[in-house]
């Protein structure tokens, strides 16, 4: 296969996180922070400390490592306010080297599972925010650890994926320990009963935002009791009594915004809803099947100025209407409300709420991947999609961009996108956003956006977009990030571009062949396999070209994809490995690869082995690889010598019920052998 796509998955965090090196971190100084003459400490404080703000927290100690100056400045706390190590490897050894710099830390986003002790020797007592992904091995003890120390916490937030330890013990411990508390939010919790909800009325009473959402067990009739709640979500959560819930929740008097999206709500529910509460402004219904059945859409109507969202009713006019005189004037309704905010706090509160609860249901409904939802995302899906790109918070636009990279495939598999999706992104500017936050310094926006431009780019069209914009620098930079999924998903993007003649030169000039075969080098093959098969299918595509062959060559190609063949043991890299080797030992006639292949040491023996591999794809490409190295006099002998003819004529045997390429290329590679008298 010469294209791949990603969707959003769990993987296991520790695959994709990368080291934060104690060395770097806690070096002393180098001998000069002068280089080519210039003497960089002479920079004003500010511009320095401007810079540092804009690396990532491997560069920030690198550049710091460099001098004295530049350590004290890279140390202020005003660059350690905030701290978002989801990409990394965040345990406590790591937290100990970053402790000194982190007493006044406020904001932190961490990789959830094993990170409570790591938290908690930080020593950041000033923390407010913490925000946690992969939160399915954190348990009740861990979280009411985290509490304990950080009685000065406002705002938790731990999901998308499900906290399935999590119960009620951590929920009432979290209530005792951070009275401060004004917003919550969890995905999938065990349980939350009526206890410790009733805590939390109790304890905290400034929250203002709550979110069970994706849950089984919640106490409904004690969420009644959080009289300070502004904003409610129970997004997906199962087994609710609606009847008592209508009546209840009506009665919150400070509620303004509630999302019962994706759950079984019934008509009579939102009815009641919209005619009892007392200051609700927004009931968010998106994908809600019972409530969808009863009602009739044409009716249905908003009331005493309540807004419904739902996934018939205009999102875009429904949000616009809380601040726009002119409704028909706004098409981008999250932009259009950044540039016109008025200073009304309040609606700014109603505002980053929608837009964090929408983007959350999207991309649930964007994973799902029903064919059911076609029209919504024609008509209106993706419009919404872009404006939330657009979003003043990052978290809204990462999850923005991975529904993107998400909606638009139909199969993973057989790397297959929904054109008039695509082209839907393509016509309302997407491709425009999505390289600007491919841009940002933020790591994780860089890989969402980078996934999201490489899905796009399977078709055609969106492919051109990407390459006349300037995508394909974007990419081949990304790909030399030492972050290993920004990484990841850059080499995927470079691979999609890279099928066809279109944009195989522009790769090249762009830098990206060296910064592909750079990757084989960088990254060990144990732990990235995804990566290296991008980079290899990548390769695999551009040697197909001629001049780009050479480059691959110039590169350390050749030896890079030797070494892979020979050592990497999972099937799809070796698969592109051989496809990459069969496409460079193509131009016989006009470069000398395919000698040089014959010429690396273990290349014809790396190959022949592969010709026994239990995956067809890869006997396949090995075959074929073998094809167009016995077109060269002394490969030929070479590869018998390394038991290539016995291997072929075995593999022929058993290939009497394979594909029809896998039968050609044998037959090729032994009618090229076959030149020989010898053979």
């Amino acid at each position: 296969m010469s294209e791949r796509v990603r969707q959003k998955c769990s993987h296991s965090e520790e695959k994709y996180q990368t080291n934060i090196s104690l060395e770097t971190l806690d070096s002393g100084c180098l001998n000069s922070a002068t280089v080519c003459g210039v003497d960089w400490t002479t920079l004003p404080d500010d511009t320095v400390i401007q810079l540092f703000s804009y690396l990532n927290y491997r560069d920030r100690a690198s550049l710091a490592s460099t001098c004295r100056t530049f350590r004290l400045l890279g140390s202020l706390p005003c660059l350690w306010g905030s701290l978002d190590l989801r990409s990394y490897k965040f345990d406590t050894a790591a937290a100990v080297s970053l402790s000194l710099r982190c007493k006044n830390l406020q904001r932190l986003k961490f990789p959830a599972a094993g990170s409570a002790d790591a938290i908690v020797s930080l020593q950041a007592r000033e923390l407010r925010e913490i925000s946690g992904d992969f939160c399915r091995d954190i348990t009740d003890a861990a979280l009411s650890v985290i509490a304990a120390r950080h009685e000065m916490l406002e705002s938790i937030h731990l999901g998308p994926d499900p906290c399935e330890r999590i119960s009620s013990d951590a929920i009432k411990a979290l209530a005792y320990c951070c009275p401060r508390l004004r917003r919550l939010w969890m995905s999938g919790v065990k349980e939350a009963n009526g206890d410790a909800i009733n805590a939390l009325a109790k304890h905290c009473r400034q929250l203002m935002e709550l979110g069970f959402v994706e849950s089984d067990n919640i106490d409904e009739v004690a969420l009644g009791n959080l009289s300070s709640l502004k904003f409610l979500s129970v997004a997906g959560t199962r087994n609710l009594k609606w009847g008592s819930v209508a009546l209840v929740w009506s009665r919150l008097p400070q509620l303004v915004g509630l999302d019962v999206s994706r759950t079984d709500v019934n008509l009579s529910a939102i009815t009641r809803f919209l005619s009892l509460s007392r200051n609700l402004k927004v009931l968010i219904a998106l994908n809600c099947p019972v409530f969808e059945g009863e009602v009739d859409r044409n009716t249905m109507h908003n009331n005493k100025g309540r807004i419904l969202l739902t996934l018939f009713s205009d999102i875009v006019k429904g949000v616009a209407s809380l601040f726009a005189d002119n409704l028909e004037s706004v098409t981008d309704v999250f932009q259009h409300w950044k540039e016109i905010r008025n200073g009304d706090k309040n609606l700014d509160e109603v505002v980053v709420w929608i837009e964090w609860a929408i983007s959350h249901s999207l991309l649930r409904i964007a994973e799902n991947n029903l064919k059911e939802f076609d029209d919504f995302w024609l008509t209106q899906g993706a419009a919404v999609l872009l404006s939330l790109l657009q979003s003043s918070q990052e978290e809204v636009q990462e999850r923005a961009a991975t529904a993107v990279a998400t909606f638009v495939v139909i199969d993973d598999e057989d790397a297959t996108v929904h054109c008039q999706r695509a082209e839907a992104i393509l016509c309302g500017d997407g491709i425009r956003m999505l390289l600007n936050l491919a841009r940002s310094f933020q790591e994780v926006l860089q890989s969402e956006a980078a996934k999201a431009i490489a899905n796009l780019s399977i078709d055609s069209k969106v492919a051109k977009a990407v390459a006349e914009s300037g995508g394909i620098d974007i990419l081949a930079n990304l790909a030399k990030s030492t972050n290993r999924l920004v990484a990841e998903e850059a080499a995927g993007g470079l691979w999609n571009l890279s099928v066809g003649d279109d944009h195989k030169g522009a790769i090249a000039e762009a830098g990206g062949v060296k910064a592909l075969v750079d990757l084989i080098f960088k990254w060990p093959p144990s732990s990235t396999d995804v990566l290296l098969e991008r980079a290899t299918g990548a390769l695999a595509n551009l040697g197909a070209d001629e001049k780009c062959s050479m480059e691959v060559a110039l590169a350390g190609g050749i030896h890079a994809l030797v070494m892979l063949a020979r050592t990497c043991k999972f099937e799809g890299v070796q698969e592109q490995a051989a496809r990459a080797l069969a496409n460079l030992a193509a131009h016989g006639d006009s470069n000398s690869n395919n000698a040089a292949i014959g010429q690396e040491a273990g290349a014809l023996e790396a190959l022949v082995q592969l010709t026994y591999s239990q995956n067809e794809g890869v006997r396949q490409e090995a075959a074929g690889a073998l094809w167009n190295l016995s077109f060269d006099d002394k490969n030929r002998e070479a590869i018998s010598a390394v038991g290539g003819v016995e291997a072929l004529v075995a593999l022929a045997q058993s290939s009497l019920d394979a594909s029809q390429g896998l039968q050609e290329r044998v037959a090729g590679a032994l009618w090229g052998l076959s030149v020989s008298e010898t053979n």
